[in-house]
């Protein structure tokens, strides 16, 4: 079977190396990196730290509106999946690339295959909830996650094609931790000691876009009462300066600049909690058994806050401070994701699709 496979933002270059290295023992895999995260910093130093392939396609789409960079994607995936004729497209998550490559694959021969399927946040303000929900319903193979995205799936109609693999960010986050706590000196450059400093990290344009939210991010991050470790996206610091807030975050927080994928794996693993807007946070926070404080009001990964690992604060100043210097969740943490051998079960799931007639 000859799958396409479309890549384009951080979390998906982490999600797609265990696929990608169990699809290719009996299938033909053809990696498209769009573009979407395309500068070296933040997108190269993947393929050079995991064993991603390098992709055979590169669109080089770049930035732009949500339309713009989308219609720019759908161009370029139409051509290929022209040119190469795959049986299936395989799209990762929620971001602008796997809306692309969902609706060039819903109208065109390909089966689509959504691989982290049935999440919701319930708030459809979110370009990514969007995204997710509009994937979801042309897919021709579900993977999803865990029992209660099978549910939700459910709850909107979908019966068919759904396949409960557990999460394949568990299978790259059980590599990446034992190479980073083997390789990664960063903890050492910065002076940290484990569990003595949290590790924030905040992106999201719900927050940096807007004055108020992050300076109460800010001023609630300096509260904490040890050391809180910013590596700051450079789409912050541009906020940050702009809303004369940079001082401020300098003074009180450590700042540093963007690190490597298993420089990050190590702070998150060592740090005594994780403040941060990112969902893949949310999750490797999880599996690394850091305490989690999001920086949004709702997740789409909402059994690790029914579980007690994950709080939300949204931008209230007072309850990121709290939840900071709470405790850590009594008792073990318990399996929600599958036991990492999500991609293994999303191969068989291919492999059941390809001897299907859909």
């Amino acid at each position: 079977m000859k799958v396409l496979s479309v890549v384009g933002a951080r979390p998906q270059f982490v999600k797609a190396f265990p696929v990608s290295e169990a699809l290719r023992r009996e299938h033909t895999e053809l990696l498209v990196h769009t573009g979407q995260h395309y500068d070296e910093e933040l997108s190269g130093v993947f393929f050079e730290e995991l064993p991603i392939p390098e992709p055979d396609h590169n669109l080089g789409v770049g930035s732009g509106s949500h339309a713009e960079q989308t219609a720019a994607m759908m161009q370029g995936l139409e051509s290929l999946v022209d040119t190469t004729d795959p049986d299936a497209v395989l799209v990762y998550g929620d971001t602008n690339s796997t809306l692309a490559g969902a609706l060039v694959a819903a109208k065109r021969r390909p089966a689509l295959i959504h691989v982290e399927a049935g999440l919701r946040s319930g708030d459809r303000s979110m370009p990514e909830e969007v995204n997710r929900v509009l994937t979801d319903h042309v897919s021709d193979l579900l993977c999803v996650p865990s029992a209660r995205a099978r549910t939700q799936l459910e709850r909107e109609g979908i019966d068919r094609g759904i396949y409960e693999t557990g999460d394949v960010m568990y299978d790259a986050i059980r590599y990446a931790r034992t190479v980073a706590t083997e390789h990664s000196t960063v903890l050492a450059e910065l002076g940290l000691d484990p569990a003595e400093y949290v590790l924030a990290t905040v992106h999201r344009a719900a927050n940096t876009d807007d004055r108020d939210r992050l300076g109460r991010i800010v001023s609630g991050l300096c509260d904490s009462r040890i050391p809180v470790v910013f590596p700051a996206h450079p789409r912050t610091v541009d906020a940050l300066h702009r809303y004369g807030l940079y001082d401020e975050a300098r003074e009180g927080l450590e700042l540093i600049d963007p690190v490597g994928y298993l420089d990050f794996v190590r702070l998150l693993d060592g740090a005594a909690r994780v403040a941060t807007d990112s969902g893949g946070v949310q999750k490797e926070a999880f599996y690394l058994e850091t305490p989690c404080v999001t920086l949004r009001e709702t997740t789409e990964w909402t059994e690790t806050v029914d579980c007690g690992w994950n709080v939300l604060v949204g931008a209230d100043r007072a309850a990121i401070r709290d939840a900071l210097a709470a405790s850590r969740p009594r008792g073990p943490k318990p399996d929600l994701y599958g036991n990492g051998q999500a991609a293994e079960r999303i191969v068989e799931a291919i492999d059941d699709l390809s001897g299907s007639d859909r």
